[in-house]
């Protein structure tokens, strides 16, 4: 189990995703490995020019690896100092973290499993996934379906991993769909639910794992309830 700690973490890179979005990579100073469970998150602070201290917290959008470094993908909120601040960031510039934390992370053993996410809710999964396929056995005979929703074809983040993931894959079923997809979108569309049902129906033998906006967990731990899914096979968290 990861523990927690404070530390100070570097920007290496940053590159714009869409519009509001941005990739962040950082690097902890001083150290020369970051231990983390995908699907973690961590608490970052900084403080305005009051002077009064702002905490927010973003899940880690990378999977654990020989270094210490983690990623995020996060929004920037009208009005909201952290994103605001994170997203202005210049490489070299410092950050001051605690984490991990969180147990929205993979149940063993894994199971046939749903990722549900819209939005930056794809961050979780995106360091679930990676550290699923980096290995043979961690997914060996388990069949995985990502249902990710977005507005337009430009807000599928990290669209060409997923679909590289999916090519180089049999059991890894990328399913993104979109809400207000123009004429030559030849995916999916309309929002997740309608075709996580697709998936789960009939099927109580599996995991869900949701995240984004409160509405759409909702609407979607409510459609596996009633397709008679036990509460416990379905885990979520909450970007509100």
């Amino acid at each position: 189990m990861a523990s927690f700690q404070s530390f100070s973490a570097r920007l290496v890179n940053a590159k714009q995703l869409s519009l509001p979005t941005r990739h962040l990579q950082f690097e902890i100073e001083g150290k020369e490995r970051f231990g983390f469970i995908p699907g973690q998150w961590l608490s970052f602070k900084a403080s305005e020019s009051s002077g009064e201290e702002i905490t927010r917290a973003y899940s880690i959008a990378s999977p654990p690896a020989h270094d210490a470094r983690f990623e995020l993908c996060l929004n920037r909120v009208q009005d909201g100092f952290m994103s605001n601040f994170l997203c202005d960031m210049k490489a070299g510039g410092v950050v001051q973290c605690q984490g991990p934390f969180g147990n929205f992370t993979l149940r063993p053993p894994l199971r046939d499993t749903i990722f549900i996410a819209t939005g930056t809710g794809i961050a979780p999964f995106r360091s679930m996934l990676h550290w699923l396929f980096a290995d043979e056995l961690r997914h060996l005979n388990r069949n995985l379906w990502l249902v990710f929703g977005s507005r337009t074809e430009a807000d599928i983040y990290y669209h060409s991993e997923f679909l590289a993931l999916a090519g180089k894959h049999a059991n890894f079923h990328y399913l993104p769909t979109l809400s207000r997809a123009d004429e030559s979108w030849e995916g999916l569309r309309g929002y997740v639910q309608e075709h996580v049902k697709e998936i789960a129906d009939k099927r109580t033998d599996m995991h869900a794992y949701i995240c984004g906006l409160d509405k759409m967990v909702k609407v979607n731990r409510d459609l596996l309830k009633e397709l008679g899914w036990d509460r416990k096979s379905i885990l979520y968290e909450k970007y509100d």
